[in-house]
């Protein structure tokens, strides 16, 4: 039974986690380029879109923590240092993402940004992007393993 949630842990996160990354990070300089040509339908299409991106993938990857916590109760981790971090990491990223990316992005999709507006984005989407790579790297180095990793 580990394996099968463990595998559909690394899936969820896959599928969930990196379209959010990728959108996410696409967005500012979509956003940017939307602003400076108001008439171009095609930019402003590309926008919506990585936002409607950044938001449903955002719903799906509640999976993500889901399987991990049933994954770690399985394999008897949940106490582990590690585990923790990344616990702890994850929930902040979620709150970077649901608390200061996504507003902005629709602030900006409803007319309330500007070009420092989306520069700020940036670097709250490049905050949530390294706090997923601190987690990737927890969990593939879980310090502590015995894995050999």
């Amino acid at each position: 039974m580990t394996k099968f949630l463990l595998a559909v842990h690394v899936i969820a996160a896959i599928v969930a986690v990196g379209p959010v990354a990728v959108a996410a990070s696409m967005f500012p300089p979509t956003a940017r380029k939307a602003l400076a040509a108001p008439d171009d339908a095609d930019a402003l299409a590309t926008t919506r879109l990585l936002y409607r991106i950044c938001q449903v993938y955002a719903a799906v990857g509640v999976v993500v923590p889901v399987f991990g916590f049933a994954t770690a109760s399985n394999m008897g981790v949940l106490g582990d240092t590690w585990l923790i971090a990344s616990i702890a990491l994850t929930a902040l990223a979620a709150v970077v993402l649901a608390a200061l990316v996504l507003p902005r992005q629709s602030a900006i999709l409803e007319g309330a940004g500007d070009h420092a507006a989306t520069v700020q984005l940036a670097m709250f989407t490049g905050i949530f992007n390294l706090l997923w790579a601190a987690v990737t790297v927890l969990m593939i180095v879980r310090p502590g393993s015995t894995t050999g990793a």
